[in-house]
C-alpha cells in the first residue's frame, strides 16, 4: 500500500488527537447515561461531565460556564447567534452588519435574513484582508443590531482586531458576534476584554470530534437575547433542545484543555514552520502571498501563483501532499475564492491558489518535502504551458 499524502489541510478538519480520544471512550459505554435524567448516578455523572465541559471553554475565553451553549458546531452556532438575535432585537431594528470574506455559515443566514427584510451591510477588506474601521463606524445606524466579523479566515488566516471591533460596537450599543471556529487554542481570546457578546466554536478545528461545537451568549451587560432556532425539551436554557451528547462535550472540552496549555509554544512553532515553507515557495516567480504577512493564524500561508491552470495544480500536489484552495465547504464549487476575489485578487490569479494548513503533527520535514514537490510541480506545468514572467 502506498503511503499517504502528507496533511497540510488543518483549516478543513484536524485529526482526533489520541488523548482526545481517550478521555471521550468511557462516556460511549460505562458512563452513558443522559445529563437531563437527575433522578439517578448515570445522569449525574454524565450532567457532571458536562459541567466540566463548560467550565473549560469558559475559562479558554474569559466567560462564565453558564454562557456556553452547547451546539452541534460552528455553523449552528453562527446561525443561532445571526437569526437568533434579528428575531429577538426586531422591534429595535432591522440592520446587521458583516464581512465579504466570511465564512458561509455567516454569509448564508444574513442572505436569509435579507429575504425577510432585513438590511445587511457588507464591509469590504483592504488588500491584506483586514476591514476598516473607519468604514464599520460609518455602516451603524440606529437600526443596527448586530456586527459579525470572524475572529480568523478560514482561508487566508487574517485576524481581525477584534478588540478594537468590539469596543465601538459598546461604545454604539450594537451586539457584537464573532466566529471564532478557527482562532480557538491557536490565539488569545477574552470576550470581556475584546467587548464580544456572542462567540461561535468548534472542536474539530482543534483536534477534538466533529459535530460539537458550542456559542458563547453574554448574560450581563449586557444580556443578550436569542430567540431559539430548535425547539423540544427546553435544553440549554431553551436556547438548543435537544440530548446533549455527553462524549463529544468531553472531547471538546479535553482539546480546548490541551490546546490553550500548548498555545504559546505551538504557535512559536508553526510559525517557523510557514516562515520555513514561505520562504522556499517564495523564490518562485510569479507567487503571491493572499492576506497578512504577520497578523494571521501561525499555520496559515495561502498564495496564488501565475501561469498555472488551478485544477492542474492541485491534481498534480495531490499525490504528495494534501490541500485544498480554500474553504472545505465550498471545495466542490468549479469557482475563485470569495475571499480572495474581496482582497482584489484577478479571478483567474484567485483561481489558482493554493491554502496550506500546517498543524500539531506537521515536522519540518515533511514541509520541506511539500515545499520541493510544490516547486517542481509549479515549473513542470508552467514549462507545459510555456509561461513567461
Amino acid at each position: 500500500m502506498s503511503e499517504r499524502p502528507i496533511y497540510l489541510d488543518s483549516h478543513a478538519t484536524t485529526p482526533v488527537d489520541g488523548r482526545v480520544v481517550e478521555v471521550m471512550l468511557p462516556y460511549f459505554t460505562e458512563r452513558f447515561g443522559n445529563a437531563a435524567s437527575i433522578t439517578h448516578a448515570y445522569g449525574w455523572e454524565a450532567e457532571a461531565a458536562v459541567s466540566r465541559g463548560r467550565e473549560s471553554l469558559a475559562q479558554a475565553i474569559g466567560s462564565t460556564p453558564e454562557e456556553i451553549i452547547f451546539t452541534s458546531g460552528a455553523t449552528e452556532a453562527n446561525n443561532l447567534a445571526i437569526k437568533g438575535v434579528a428575531e429577538a432585537y426586531f422591534s429595535k431594528g432591522r440592520h446587521l452588519i458583516t464581512v465579504t470574506t466570511e465564512h458561509n455559515a455567516v454569509l448564508d443566514p444574513c442572505e436569509y435574513l435579507k429575504s425577510l427584510g432585513f438590511e445587511v451591510t457588507y464591509l469590504g477588506v483592504d488588500a491584506q484582508g483586514l476591514i476598516n474601521l473607519e468604514e464599520l463606524k460609518a455602516a451603524m445606524g440606529e437600526e443596527t443590531i448586530l456586527v459579525s466579523v470572524m475572529a480568523a479566515n478560514n482561508e487566508i488566516g487574517v485576524i481581525q482586531p477584534l478588540a478594537e471591533i468590539g469596543q465601538i460596537c459598546r461604545d454604539r450599543q450594537v451586539l457584537f458576534h464573532t466566529d471564532a471556529a478557527q482562532a480557538l487554542g491557536k490565539i488569545p481570546l477574552n470576550v470581556q476584554e475584546m467587548n464580544i457578546d456572542l462567540m461561535s466554536l468548534t472542536a474539530h478545528k482543534l483536534y477534538g470530534p466533529k459535530g460539537i461545537g458550542a456559542l458563547y451568549v453574554r448574560r450581563r451587560n449586557p444580556r443578550v437575547k436569542l430567540a431559539a432556532q430548535i425547539h423540544g425539551g427546553g435544553h440549554e436554557r431553551g436556547l438548543r433542545s435537544g440530548t446533549l451528547y455527553t462524549p463529544q462535550i468531553v472531547g471538546f472540552a479535553e482539546a480546548v484543555h490541551l490546546g490553550m496549555a500548548e498555545q504559546e509554544t505551538e504557535a512559536q512553532r508553526l510559525t517557523q514552520l510557514r516562515e520555513q515553507l514561505w520562504n522556499t515557495l517564495s523564490s518562485l516567480d510569479g507567487i503571491h502571498l493572499n492576506g497578512h504577512p504577520t497578523q494571521r493564524l501561525p499555520g496559515n500561508l495561502n498564495i496564488s501563483v501565475e501561469g498555472v491552470d488551478g485544477s492542474a495544480l492541485l491534481l498534480g500536489l495531490q499525490p504528495i501532499v494534501a490541500l485544498s484552495s480554500g474553504s472545505a465547504c465550498t471545495s466542490a464549487k468549479i469557482a475563485p475564492s470569495h475571499v480572495l476575489l474581496a482582497l482584489g485578487r484577478e479571478e483567474k490569479l484567485a483561481y489558482a491558489s493554493v491554502r496550506f494548513g500546517m498543524g500539531r503533527f506537521n515536522t519540518e520535514s515533511e514541509i520541506e518535502q511539500v515545499a520541493q514537490h510544490f516547486i517542481s510541480t509549479v515549473t513542470a506545468l508552467r514549462k507545459a504551458f510555456s509561461f513567461q514572467k
